[in-house]
């Protein structure tokens, strides 16, 4: 079926229940036709799970449809067994079976899941390049190998990151001059 996640995307999600009767008098009597009040409670418990959470997050803060399958089947299951208590009916097994964007968002969606993980990968070269740039500068230091006044320290973290984060090989430029000519 289609409902809405929590941040209001249109997603596609299914699942599958295994249940039981375990009071016949129950289903028998407190329903009018217990096979249609499980079909019933199954859409609206699975409604109302799916509506409690996104379908994804990158940041991963929070229980997600897609990424937290054990917290979400779980919860399903929770669920379903308090909706249908009333009817004599226990559910055993609850999992969901298929999870996608819905199709009039999904080329969106797909375009801003690659824009996150770029934005992620970009996140982690630059904090790695960082790292690299400080532990250099602190070994040219310790080594004494050359001292650098702040003009040059700037020249240098600026030639490092742009090396290190830069899409491209980098093409070494010979300086026959002086950073002060």
């Amino acid at each position: 079926m289609k409902i809405n996640d929590l941040r209001g995307n249109p997603i596609e999600i299914a699942c599958n229940v295994v249940w039981r009767v375990a009071d016949t008098a129950q289903a028998s009597f407190d329903v009018d036709d217990y096979k249609e009040f499980v079909n019933i409670q199954i859409e609206a418990g699975l409604r109302t799970v799916g509506s409690r959470h996104p379908y994804d997050d990158f940041e991963n803060e929070e229980v997600t449809l897609r990424g937290s399958a054990d917290v979400i089947n779980r919860e399903l299951l929770e669920e379903l067994n308090d909706r249908l208590r009333v009817a004599g009916i226990v559910v055993d097994e609850a999992g969901l079976t298929h999870l996608a964007y819905a199709s009039e968002i999904a080329s969106a969606m797909l375009k801003r899941q690659q824009a996150d993980a770029i934005i992620a990968a970009r996140a982690k070269i630059v904090l790695g390049a960082v790292g690299m740039v400080e532990d250099a500068l602190t070994k040219l230091a310790q080594d004494e190998i050359v001292e650098l006044d702040d003009e040059r320290r700037a020249a240098m973290v600026s030639n490092l990151m742009v090396v290190l984060c830069g899409e491209k090989d980098a093409h070494p430029v010979i300086n026959a001059g002086s950073l002060y000519q």
